[in-house]
């Protein structure tokens, strides 16, 4: 290993000795400021775990949490020096984490709990104006195309991730339902909201994602909810600013 590699390697692991021939300031053996540089390093790392992921930490504890984002950090040290980009990753390890095997709704709260971080730092971008849709004749509405803000994040999960993450952020919210949630995060200013998505929804905003038109995008949400209703969730996205552009497709 490369004396950089052995540096990194001892500065994330207290159980690694200090990197031979590593001097302090004053040409002394740096084994205490080693260790208190380490010590900062660790911390501030673990720190920046719990700020992105504090439902995880409420729903296995401070000390769990801290030996786990201890053992990510250790195998998947930063990439990026900006803190708030890390742990991208950290939801898949939850997932082979084998200790929380037994906890399978963890890493989707997890990944929502990183959308809400990713949709807060997303490229700012202006709203749609609503009035295209009225201007627009019913007949050609479905050649519509959207486009999505960067900010706006579609989840969907076998658990009820969006009932667990308000559970535990919101006082007095009642328990998660036992069911499956698609949850759909927006920043209408400047802190992104998760919703949960009648069903159809998912389908429907993927298919927008991917570049069908609406009409498109209708068919698709039918086919999983014969009674998808657009008229709510479209009102959504125009409120929460999570449409940026509405194109109208040539007539064939």
């Amino acid at each position: 290993m490369s004396r950089q590699g052995t540096f990194r390697s001892a500065i994330l692991d207290p159980a690694q000795p200090v990197p031979p021939a590593l001097l302090d300031g004053q040409g002394g053996p740096a084994g205490r400021r080693f260790s208190v540089y380490r010590n900062n390093v660790t911390a501030s790392l673990i720190e920046a775990l719990e700020q992105t992921f504090p439902v995880i930490r409420k729903l296995i504890g401070p000390q769990a949490f801290a030996s786990v984002a201890g053992a990510y950090l250790r195998a998947h040290p930063p990439d990026s020096p900006v803190l708030s980009r890390y742990g991208a990753g950290f939801p898949d390890y939850l997932g082979q984490c084998e200790p929380l095997a037994h906890l399978g709704y963890l890493p989707d709260t997890a990944r929502l709990e990183r959308a809400l971080v990713d949709s807060y730092h997303a490229a700012d971008a202006a709203p749609v104006d609503p009035s295209i849709f009225a201007q627009t004749p019913p007949e050609d509405l479905p050649r519509l195309r959207l486009r999505l803000a960067p900010a706006t994040r579609l989840l969907r999960s076998p658990w009820p991730i969006h009932g667990i993450w308000r559970f535990n952020t919101e006082e007095g919210a009642p328990q998660p339902p036992h069911q499956a949630q698609d949850v759909l995060v927006t920043r209408p200013d400047f802190d992104p909201l998760p919703r949960p998505l009648p069903t159809g929804g998912a389908e429907f905003l993927t298919a927008i994602a991917t570049g069908l038109a609406l009409g498109e995008a209708m068919d698709r949400a039918a086919e999983t909810a014969p009674a998808f209703d657009l008229s709510p969730l479209l009102g959504l996205l125009l409120q929460d600013n999570a449409i940026t552009d509405a194109t109208l497709d040539e007539a064939p």
